[in-house]
């Protein structure tokens, strides 16, 4: 299936009439001709009067698969998306508004040539996706967050080693520890969170808070995003909905099984939708959850 959405616009369907949200302003708005080709109509992200607005970016299977193995195998989206070409460039769009792009270390150990940037998955857009973020008045790369309780990276990742994408790693007084025993690229800061075994997602907030960022985006593993969700962190989701039936296989994760039961009194949370795309056989959604 690799390939079938190849260079094909992100026609729109649905969208909801009025606005999304009682934010303080937008980010975004009508695209630059090479990207409104692909993306016709605006995409905006309302921001947050007193903390940055997190989106969360997904492809799930028609089964609700989000990656197909355990560990560090399976965390990457591609198996499951098919490696759709849209489904990529819905991801430089949104990386395109981002401030800042949070990953977890095993989606970063998983992918160890990514570079969390637009222009990495979309190479022959990358002048137009430069051009827009300089539009909008946005640095020419956002800030790369990995998040780390066991500080267990590679220092030669070619995420942590462009020199012009800024990285935090946020981890545990332990991951420091270890993170200081490796050569680090002078674009790397690390920042400790905790002193305990697991770095706090309120924590991870207030240090995309401290960078001044307005947009943060998340994209996974399904363990932070998970976490993310039942600490109602998550404002927007865009979720792509890949042609695939992934089976019964115990080793892969579920969207549901990310999320699990314990947002607090058995209670989940509602989303509304907001928009509905499609190229070829992929379908794109974007959710609002209700505070």
């Amino acid at each position: 299936m690799a390939g079938r959405s190849e260079g094909l616009p992100l026609e729109s369907l649905w969208q909801a009439a009025g606005p999304t949200a009682d934010g303080v302003g937008i980010r975004g708005g009508p695209l630059p001709p090479p990207l409104a080709e692909r993306f016709p109509g605006e995409l905006t992200i309302d921001l947050q009067a007193d903390r940055p607005t997190v989106l969360a970016n997904f492809v799930t299977s028609l089964d609700g698969v989000v990656s197909m193995g355990t560990g560090e195998r399976g965390t990457g989206g591609g198996d499951v998306s098919g490696f759709s070409e849209a489904d990529r460039f819905m991801m430089a769009l949104l990386r395109s508004l981002a401030d800042v792009v949070v990953v977890g270390a095993g989606t970063v150990r998983a992918g160890r040539r990514h570079q969390w940037t637009a222009r990495h998955i979309q190479p022959a857009l990358a002048g137009a996706f430069a051009a827009w973020r300089t539009e909008l008045r946005l640095p020419p790369q956002p800030t790369t967050i990995v998040v780390t309780a066991s500080g267990n990276l590679d220092g030669t990742h070619a995420g942590l080693n462009a020199p012009d994408v800024p990285v935090i790693v946020v981890t545990t007084r332990a991951g420091a520890e270890r993170l200081a025993t490796l050569t680090l690229s002078p674009n790397v800061r690390v920042e400790v969170a905790s002193d305990g075994a697991h770095v706090p997602i309120g924590t991870l907030i207030e240090v995309v808070r401290g960078t001044g960022a307005r947009v943060a985006l998340c994209e996974g593993g399904p363990h932070l995003f998970g976490e993310l969700l039942r600490a109602r962190a998550v404002d927007d989701l865009f979720l792509t909905v890949a042609p695939q039936m992934a089976g019964r296989d115990a080793s892969v994760t579920r969207l549901s099984l990310v999320e699990g039961t314990s947002f607090g009194e058995g209670r989940g949370r509602w989303a509304s939708l907001t928009s509905v795309r499609r190229a070829g056989d992929d379908l794109f959604l974007r959710y609002r959850f209700e505070d």
